[in-house]
């Protein structure tokens, strides 16, 4: 259980969403880093339910706290002053500081508030999640989600796994920042 006794399990759509991301990785020969904020490991939790998963996921850093965005994942610390840590160009650093930690072909990463109060002047349910692949291309996704802590926190992990697998099939559209 959650701090605010909220059951948070794997499962559900997270888990699907986990296994396609799995499969999308095994046929592109390609492995996944993850930098998790919000969902405190529960990302890599989902992964690592899928069997074959070694195959894939290479591990990750669970950043919660600020500080450890920047010394762990290398987000820029002005930025991180600046802006807080929920943020795009936030997302987009951990998703390259976990590329570069893990020695994966992709990083992964999601900064933002379950809740129950606003953070860094965002409403409870705002989360960025980012993947930075190859050739230095990375996409960001800005997501508003409604609900409890653990219902945010688990569409994160869904939201962030699809937006993965779309990145790893190549069918990507919308944000990149080089």
């Amino acid at each position: 259980m959650d701090p605010a006794g909220e059951e948070t399990t794997i499962g559900g759509e997270a888990l699907e969403a986990a296994r396609a991301a799995h499969h999308a990785l095994l046929e592109a020969g390609a492995t996944v880093g993850t930098g998790e904020s919000l969902t405190g490991g529960l990302i890599g939790a989902h992964l690592t339910a899928v069997p074959g998963a070694s195959a894939t996921y290479r591990g990750g850093a669970v950043t919660y706290a600020t500080d450890t965005k920047a010394s762990v994942l290398g987000v820029p610390e002005d930025l991180l002053a600046e802006h807080g840590a929920v943020h795009p160009d936030v997302a987009v650093h951990m998703a390259r500081g976990a590329r570069r930690l893990t020695g994966a072909d992709y990083g992964l990463a999601v900064t933002g508030v379950a809740g129950p109060e606003p953070q860094d002047g965002q409403p409870v349910g705002t989360v960025y999640a980012a993947v930075a692949g190859p050739g230095s291309h990375t996409r960001v996704l800005r997501f508003s989600f409604t609900g409890d802590r653990s219902g945010i926190r688990l569409d994160t992990v869904a939201g962030a796994l699809r937006l993965l697998r779309t990145a790893v099939r190549g069918d990507v559209t919308g944000d990149t920042r080089a």
